[in-house]
């Protein structure tokens, strides 16, 4: 069955807290959409503000190849006609052919937000989606708070989305605005509006209670068509339904199609990318598309995998394509480390003699303060270093930090670097929030010179833990460092008693593994 899938990242999405696009990476955005294979995008309100009629603008010169661009809007305000409403005449000359209006199905929010009748309300639905279709649009009717409002007076929110399919509505989006509805609930109201109206009916849930993904699933075994989200879940107050969650489950578990099939796998990569636009960090528990969403610590769980997947796996992570994480910790055993040596030299049995070694080594790393359990990126140049599977990409010959406060003032750290790559050298000078910060700047502006991808990498998140807490200030530190490139995501260590060191260490790490992973895509294409 197809299952329209409608993202509001650009509209309701921007509504979250500390979201903010610019027109560049609204185009970004809907580029990521739109070569996935979404169905509709809705991009913003062209009334609201100067950005959002900018990018429609643009858009009529650079329209997705895929995708529907819809525009946002509400109904006409009442007592007026909709030819007075200059915010629904900006819908009507936007340059889209689908538009979508909220309007109240809610007798509450009609007599006392809007202060009209219910009456009134009624007209103003009709008015506004004859209006827009006269001028040509496919309008989405957007019954906001139609639950709340079907559980208070279900006559009333049947008439509002009645009034909209008589006007000519293209299709009912059923909207739980506040988000406070349960999976019974939703199926038995959508199951009722499906039988009222005889249009297309979708569903448009916020994630109050957590329960929006599954409320959204629920009305889509009721009857709905249309699955409305945001891509990352972000959005007002807890967010959006999560449409990579929704997208998983219905397409890649229920059989359903909501995307192309062969662009399923891309299904992780463009749901990275879209955090990464919106500066957001995805949860690393996000199903399907996490960090960890395929991650096994445990040494029966890792076990079990290895023998097989479907022990502890509910569906193959290369089917979204998200890849499996086997942990090392102290409760990992000998199997599990076994098997991720594998994954990087499969030749290797556990008699190996290098295998042993690789094993030595790793102790011998951890009792200096590494622990690679989740730095994976890490452990995989360690060992392929030690194997011989990598070059030397650069050398650091030093680095420099100088950091000085002034009275109450604290000046910006700055550092100096010089790396070598071959018989070349550079050296670079930056300024940075903090030391760690500057010596990042400053070895990444000398090794672009030689590797311009470098510019791609944007640290995610960076943690500092204290080893050894007797040792008081000269205690032994371990940083971790989560980098991506916007497509990948990637972990590194670095431990030592100075934490600049160690912090170094981790940025090294960071980009030899992106310098690595390039390689290996260029060969990979070559052949």
């Amino acid at each position: 069955m197809k299952i329209q899938i409608f993202d509001s990242t650009l509209r309701d999405g921007a509504q979250g807290e500390s979201v903010n696009f610019s027109v560049e990476d609204k185009f970004s955005v809907m580029k990521a959409l739109d070569e996935f294979g979404i169905d509709f995008i809705e991009a913003g309100n062209p009334a609201s503000n100067p950005k959002d009629l900018e990018f429609f603008k643009k858009a009529e010169k650079f329209p997705p190849k895929h995708s529907k661009l819809v525009a946002f809007g509400s109904t006409r305000r009442k007592n007026i006609s909709c030819a007075e409403d200059a915010n629904l005449n900006a819908l009507a000359d936007t340059n889209v052919e689908y538009v979508s209006v909220f309007g109240k199905s809610w007798d509450l929010h009609a007599t006392e937000i809007l202060g009209t009748t219910l009456e009134e309300n009624l007209n103003m639905i009709s008015d506004t989606i004859k209006y827009l279709t006269e001028k040509g649009k496919k309008v989405f009717f957007d019954a906001e708070h139609f639950f709340d409002g079907y559980k208070r007076n279900p006559e009333y929110a049947l008439k509002t989305i009645s009034a909209a399919e008589e006007a000519g509505a293209f299709e009912i989006i059923l909207c739980d605005t506040n988000g406070g509805c349960f999976p019974d609930e939703i199926a038995e109201i959508t199951a009722k509006s499906v039988e009222t109206v005889k249009i297309p009916v979708g569903i448009h849930c916020h994630n109050d209670t957590g329960c929006a993904v599954a409320n959204s699933i629920a009305a889509v075994k009721a009857g709905a068509i249309q699955i409305q989200g945001t891509m990352t879940g972000i959005g007002e107050r807890c967010g959006n339904t999560n449409l990579s969650t929704v997208i998983g489950n219905l397409q890649a578990k229920l059989g359903n199609e909501c995307v192309p099939q062969e662009n399923i796998s891309q299904l992780t990569q463009v749901t990275r990318l879209i955090a990464e636009v919106c500066n957001m960090k995805l949860a690393g528990t996000m199903p399907f598309v996490g960090k960890s969403a395929f991650a096994h610590k445990g040494g029966m769980h890792a076990d079990g995998v290895k023998k097989n997947p479907i022990s502890f796996e509910h569906i193959p992570p290369e089917t979204i394509g998200n890849k499996r994480n086997i942990l090392l910790s102290e409760v990992a055993g000998r199997s599990a480390i076994l098997q991720r040596i594998n994954e990087i030299a499969p030749e290797l049995t556990k008699d190996s003699p290098e295998t042993k070694s690789i094993i030595d080594l790793l102790k011998e790393m951890e009792f200096k303060g590494f622990q690679y359990e989740a730095a994976e990126a890490s452990f995989e140049l360690l060992v392929k270093q030690y194997l011989g599977m990598t070059e030397n990409f650069f050398d650091i010959s030093y680095f420099k930090i100088i950091g000085e406060k002034s009275g109450e003032t604290q000046n910006p750290s700055s550092a100096i670097v010089k790396v070598a790559v071959g018989d070349k050298t550079e050296i670079a000078a930056d300024e940075g929030d903090g030391p760690v910060n500057a010596i990042d700047k400053a070895l990444r502006q000398a090794l672009t010179v030689f590797y311009p991808s470098i510019a791609d990498i944007h640290l995610v998140d960076y943690k500092v833990r204290v080893v050894d807490g007797s040792a008081a200030t000269a205690a032994n530190v371990r940083v971790l460092i989560e980098s991506t490139d916007g497509k990948d995501l990637w972990t590194t260590v670095g431990a030592s008693t100075d934490i600049i060191n160690a912090s170094v260490t981790a940025l090294t790490d960071s980009i030899e593994y992106k310098l690595m992973k390039d390689k290996a895509q260029n060969v990979s294409a070559l052949h």
